[in-house]
């Protein structure tokens, strides 16, 4: 039998108790210990360090005016739990939250925490359609939300089924009563956290969608508590330092980490749009120690090309960061800071991680066809290949683990490994695997819908998503094994390896964009080049057909997440 990977790369333990209604588990809270809660830490925290700045928004004209101590943070949000209990938000609500990244929102989401709520977070970037089936799907009890999510709550129909209701401002016709009524009527009740436990629902986190329908995944206290965890051992974050969170719902595990948050003047769903000189600017102000966003906002500032000097940590997930921008920003960076991008998903975060030095050592095998390396796997989690399927695996009895070097799809057991969908049974059916333990538990193993393989030192390696994998006669083609070799060639900029025709018949197409202000004689030679590179390597020698494309689809909360699907529907309609 194949070796299963545990967080050093070598044969490891089995790590038990996942699944919900399995037997008790090592996240669950010994009696007479805080409730299995993200924020049972906040009140410790606001007695050793009350005065410590715990978030930072930008105020009016670009200024950081607004800001809320572990003290503010601690004693406002148990005086908005206790209000929202006399509005009818307890235990087990599920609540709507649409405020924007402002004080109020991480005052709103540690109360909801507090309270033993179950908030209910969408991307605002998602289509408007995918974003109205998100909210009947989740079925929610209460919405939370500024005057202008209350207003197409109103007109597009969102949230019917919501009866309590909560405007983050000023309030108009729609009812309901507003924070600020709902924090004078908690004020002086003292403190406020729920008896939560384990397997008690604590969110329902939606994913991005950029590969199909959201689908809005089940976190539990254990999954969020976990999480802390991991990435405190991951990344050796130590209380006091800043932290410039791009992505806000990543703001909230700072003040259980005891970091201090400063949020950023730009607008979090367009990030490659984002001012870099405000950024460096915040930065700068606030001794920034370390930074989270995506490959687009880290492209931003790999372009913008200014030294880093304060940072000794930048964490970038959300999709493959492309070697130049880790090289670009390595540059950029104090010689003993550290640049990881961490692998994961919505449903399991983080699951491996690499750092940049590593990462750059393996460039040369990413742009020849290797894939990208995404680093060894975070303690405890287990991570195994396994044959790719595309329908669903109900027991893990059915399954053999592949060995090095082979391809096949990526699953992880771990503390972080979510258990399911919600409202999303034929979902969680695909993605999940249920498997009996030695001492006669379970637990959920998650399909992450990616395909890779180990290498012979334990690291893993990233291949593309298994939907937009190309079924030709002579066997299957991956997209993260194909588009770095092209990348490379000078104007280009970027590349998307699509199929068209049925799946095991498949004719691979690479797409393909030019960077701008190519002069129009030196564009026909760019499919030239692009042919001659193909013919370089056994697994593009394939392909024979490149189309110019003006303007990828994409995500553009990443900027990375390139559309494949739609560019395939283009590509069909060329040939």
């Amino acid at each position: 039998m194949a070796p299963q990977r545990s967080a050093d790369g070598s044969p490891g333990p089995d790590f038990h108790g996942l699944a919900s209604g399995s037997a008790p588990h090592a996240g669950a809270a010994p009696a007479g210990r805080d409730p299995c809660n993200i924020a049972a830490s906040l009140p410790r925290l606001a007695r050793e360090r009350p005065g410590q700045i715990a978030i930072r928004c930008p105020g009016a004209a670009g200024t950081y005016d607004v800001e809320l101590s572990y003290a503010d943070l601690d004693r406002r949000s148990d005086a908005i739990a206790a209000g929202l209990a006399s509005c009818g938000i307890v235990r087990g609500t599920r609540t709507v939250v649409m405020v924007r990244p402002t004080p109020e929102f991480f005052l709103l989401m540690f109360a909801l925490f507090k309270a033993g709520a179950v908030p209910v977070l969408v991307d605002p970037g998602i289509d408007k359609r995918a974003l109205k089936q998100c909210l009947d799907e989740a079925q929610p009890q209460a919405f939370i939300g500024i005057p202008l999510a209350q207003i197409a709550r109103l007109l597009l129909g969102w949230a019917r089924s919501a009866s309590r209701i909560v405007t983050v401002g000023r309030r108009y016709g729609w009812g309901g009563t507003t924070l600020a009524q709902v924090e004078r009527a908690g004020a002086g009740s003292g403190p406020q956290l729920a008896a939560t436990q384990p397997d008690d629902v604590a969110g329902i986190l939606f994913t991005s969608g950029s590969t199909g329908v959201p689908k809005g995944v089940v976190y539990r206290h254990r999954h969020f508590v976990a999480q802390i965890e991991l990435l405190r051992n991951a990344f050796g974050m130590q209380p006091g330092g800043v932290d410039l969170p791009t992505f806000p719902p990543f703001a909230l595990f700072d003040p259980a980490l005891g970091l201090t948050s400063v949020i950023p003047d730009m607008d979090p769903t367009r990030p490659a749009s984002a001012d870099p000189r405000k950024l460096h600017a915040a930065i700068a102000r606030f001794g920034v120690t370390q930074l989270f966003g995506s490959p687009a906002l880290m492209k931003v500032l790999a372009d913008y090309g200014q030294a880093l000097p304060t940072l000794q940590r930048v964490t970038s997930a959300g999709a493959p960061v492309p070697p130049q921008v880790v090289a670009k920003m390595r540059d950029l960076l104090p010689e003993d800071a550290q640049f990881w991008t961490p692998y994961g998903a919505t449903e399991c975060l983080p699951v491996a991680v690499i750092e940049g030095r590593e990462l750059h050592s393996t460039r040369q095998a990413t742009e020849t066809g290797a894939g990208t390396c995404v680093g060894r796997p975070v303690p405890p989690n287990q991570v195994r290949i396994i044959g790719i399927v595309d329908a669903a695996i109900a027991d893990w009895s059915e399954l053999s683990v592949l060995p090095d070097g082979q391809v096949g799809e990526i699953t992880v057991a771990g503390p972080t490994a979510t258990d399911s969908y919600f409202n999303r049974d034929s979902a969680t059916r695909i993605a999940k695997i249920r498997e009996r333990l030695a001492d006669g538990s379970e637990r959920i193993v998650h399909r992450m819908g990616d395909v890779g393989y180990f290498d012979g030192q334990g690291r893993l390696w990233f291949c593309g998503r298994k939907t937009q994998r190309v079924e030709t006669a002579n066997g299957p083609l991956y997209t993260e094994q194909v588009e770095p070799i092209f990348n490379t060639l000078a104007g280009i900029r970027r590349t998307a390896l699509v199929g068209v025709g049925e799946p095991g018949n498949q004719r691979p197409v690479l797409c393909y964009e030019l960077q701008t202000g190519i002069p129009a004689a030196a564009q026909a030679q760019v499919e030239t080049e692009l042919r001659t590179l193909a013919a370089r390597h056994p697994h593009t020698a394939g392909i024979d057909t490149f189309l110019r494309h003006t303007g990828f689809p994409v995500d553009i909360r990443h900027n990375a997440k390139i559309g494949r699907e739609k560019l395939a529907l283009w590509a069909a309609s060329r040939l």
